[in-house]
């Protein structure tokens, strides 16, 4: 019996780390932190070098007092100007921000001329990928449809016999068959990750439920 529930608990925290290493947190500009870089490119050619999705975290290693992090849009970014920032900016350091959508994230220094000398990231953040695999999947199943309707009325020899009152009473059910593979594209696929831990969560139940009783 102690040796199953810690079999059930060994996995449960394998699946949890698991999880959580799945989601990163990236220390920007690695050892050289969150500064005034040697470089005015610097901070891009780190981006490029990194993949960032969402649920990521960036780690924003600075000294209180020196330094800061704003968000602010893309023309602000570019002028680097906090007049359109999105939100207060972070002046405890280290500060970590959560990468919580997907699309551009712009990021600047507001202390003094530290943008103008290269002290800002911006970072290209991807989607999880299920929504646009189901917009694309549905488009193959629509064009094969019209090839199976047209070819009973394509061949001749159904036609021809006075036998040809069955196909047409089996047309129907060919035509009837056409909804229901246009139904099957149409219902959402659920994600991947909520599959997973849904089916962690019914599997370690059952084992639990068996060790019990």
């Amino acid at each position: 019996m102690a040796g199953g529930i810690g079999f059930v608990l060994s996995f449960i925290a394998v699946v949890f780390v698991h999880h959580a290493a799945a989601q990163k947190v990236h220390v920007v500009g690695d050892a050289t932190g969150w500064t005034i870089p040697p470089a005015t490119t610097f901070y891009s050619e780190w981006a490029d070098k990194n993949t960032f999705a969402v649920g990521d975290s960036l780690s924003f290693k600075f000294t209180t007092g020196s330094h800061d992090v704003l968000k602010v849009s893309k023309e602000s970014f570019e002028a680097c100007s906090t007049d359109k920032g999105i939100g207060s900016p972070l002046t405890t350091g280290p500060a970590t921000v959560k990468l919580d959508t997907a699309g551009e994230h712009y990021f600047i220094c507001s202390v003094g001329k530290h943008c103008l000398g290269g002290q800002k990231l911006a970072v290209t953040v991807s989607g999880s990928g299920t929504p646009a695999g189901g917009a694309v999947s549905p488009s193959p199943s629509t064009t094969e449809e019209p090839s199976k309707t047209l070819a009973p009325a394509n061949s001749p020899s159904s036609s021809v016999p006075k036998v040809g009152d069955e196909p047409s009473a089996n047309s129907p059910s060919s035509s009837s068959s056409v909804p229901k593979d246009a139904e099957s594209p149409a219902a959402p696929a659920p994600s991947s990750s909520t599959v997973v831990m849904a089916t962690v969560y019914v599997t370690l139940s059952a084992i639990v439920m068996n060790l019990l009783f």
